[in-house]
């Protein structure tokens, strides 16, 4: 049981760390995207800087990247063709191409970032290589201790076995003669407690047969639960499009609804909109409601 544990420990650290590169990659591994894919909305933190990509592209056999930042309470946007950068806005101001000098180092800091960002990605990918043959391993073993263990407590259980088996043996030689005598009141006694064994049977059997009709009871009214939260849940979701909060059913991720307010996508919504949910969706908003996708 022990091993079964750590081994499951194991990989939830494993998967944790797959998650997170998963995560980089994503945005970083978009500089290499086919044409016409895009990635936008990735973003990398450093301190009181950050680095959010708006997409990247291959235009006519060029790769287009557009990244906007902030840094030195400045607004950064830049498009670069083929790594060389084509346009730059300063706080929403264009830049001729004349006055970049002006903006090099900046340009240089966020070019570096990137670059350090992008090699960061590379070393994690390969530290999350190492680290999944390690819990391969790591499962490799924890099976041959637990194969070991099991073989120890099966020696362990034989000879307590044999032992008993010895005891007994010397204590049937020498009672086996009073047992004779004694095998006709247990006999006795055995019918007794079959009868009495008999007429619980017959109260368990009745008991049994009610738990059954509850518990058809039971799965019929759960049958019944669910249909009507899906339902609720298919409107709910119908009423979100139409206000406006989510664009289609496949963008709703995660709902929470309860008597301080209502979160969409992580979004707490207004005080009408919160009102207007409450009233139609009651049954929810009385407890504490989450849904996630």
């Amino acid at each position: 049981m022990s091993q079964n544990l750590k081994l499951k420990s194991m990989k939830m650290k494993t998967n944790y760390i797959k998650c997170s590169l998963w995560l980089m990659a994503v945005i970083f591994g978009g500089m290499t995207a086919k044409a016409q894919t895009s990635v936008s909305g990735k973003t990398a933190y450093n301190g009181r800087e950050y680095i959010s990509y708006d997409g990247v592209r291959n235009e006519n056999g060029k790769q287009v990247e557009r990244i906007q930042t902030n840094m030195d309470d400045k607004v950064y946007k830049m498009e670069l063709v083929n790594g060389k950068m084509t346009e730059l806005y300063v706080d929403g101001v264009k830049i001729p191409a004349g006055d970049w000098d002006k903006y090099s180092d900046a340009i240089a800091a966020i070019k570096e970032q990137i670059r350090k960002n992008k090699e960061q990605a590379i070393r994690n990918e390969e530290q999350a290589r190492l680290n999944q043959i390690q819990d391969k391993k790591n499962e490799e073993q924890a099976m041959r201790n637990e194969e070991q263990a099991k073989l120890n407590q099966i020696r362990d259980k034989k000879n307590e076995e044999q032992a008993v088996l010895n005891k007994e043996q010397a204590q049937r030689n020498e009672i086996q003669e009073k047992k004779n005598e004694e095998q006709a009141v247990r006999n006795e006694e055995q019918a007794r407690l079959n009868q009495i064994q008999e007429k619980k049977n017959e109260v368990q059997a009745v008991r049994n047969k009610e738990q059954a009709r509850l518990n058809e009871i039971q799965a019929k009214k759960n049958e019944e639960q669910a249909a009507e939260n899906e339902r609720m849940m298919k409107q709910m979701t119908t009423d979100l499009i139409s206000d406006k909060i989510i664009p289609d059913a496949n963008s709703l991720h995660d709902l929470t609804f309860d008597s301080d307010g209502m979160t969409v996508n992580g979004v707490k919504q207004p005080e009408d909109v919160f009102k207007k949910y409450r009233e139609k969706y009651s049954r929810f908003s009385q407890s504490s409601f989450s849904y996630k996708n």
